[in-house]
């Protein structure tokens, strides 16, 4: 099995997007949103180029993983620049076997070496801590509504890249894509059924969870 992790590029697009698509079906919600977002992203002034990476087994892309521009607002005002990573997409074929936290863990370093300071994202924590990510609390940064939440973590890729600035995250607005055009885009896709499943509930109630937990 020839493994190789490279940057995605435009002739990758159309097989990217069905790639997400399939991995996220039905996962989150009936249907799902994912292929439009990495659509959208790659002419949104937050895409970042360098870091959208596909992994290919034998020649075939088979995952891929791209991040935008996000950033903190402190209670001064003042702004500091992070990045956020997703989609991450591995076809459903290829899960548990490593390829996602190939993925993950090159890009990290990618953007290390690029000189970002730190990544925020929204996940589930069990997926992300074995990267180093910890609650965005910890740091004292919320969301907008001024709560802090276990599906929102950080991860600093210098010492102290996150230390005393408190205060909201912003993600993209290319992450909240127009829903209204998300069925027209769907057409060009090959049909598939949208069903409600167990994991759409899971999924539902692990954003609103609050972070309890006491980083002192």
């Amino acid at each position: 099995m020839n493994i190789k992790i490279r940057q995605e590029l435009p002739s990758d697009y159309r097989k990217v997007e069905e790639i997400t698509r399939e991995a996220f079906w039905n996962l989150y919600c009936p249907g799902c949103n994912e292929h439009f977002i990495v659509h959208n992203l790659r002419n949104h002034e937050d895409f970042i180029e360098a870091l959208s990476f596909v992994v290919e087994v034998d020649d075939e892309i088979i995952g891929s993983i791209h991040y935008s521009k996000s950033k903190i607002i402190a209670k001064d005002g003042k702004e500091y620049e992070t990045i956020t990573f997703g989609p991450v997409s591995i076809l459903p074929n290829f899960h548990r076997q490593g390829f996602g936290r190939a993925l993950i863990e090159h890009s990290i370093q990618a953007a290390r070496n690029l000189g970002y300071k730190a990544i925020i994202i929204g996940g589930y924590p069990y997926h992300y801590e074995t990267y180093g990510f910890v609650g965005a609390k910890k740091y004292g940064l919320s969301l907008p509504d001024g709560n802090f939440y276990t599906g929102i973590m950080a991860l600093p890729l210098e010492k102290g890249a996150l230390d005393s600035i408190s205060g909201s995250v912003y993600f993209s607005d290319a992450m909240e894509p127009d829903e209204t055009q998300l069925d027209e885009f769907d057409k060009a896709f090959p049909d598939k059924e949208k069903r409600v499943q167990e994991s759409q509930l899971q999924f539902e109630m692990a954003v609103s969870e609050l972070d309890t937990k006491n980083y002192d």
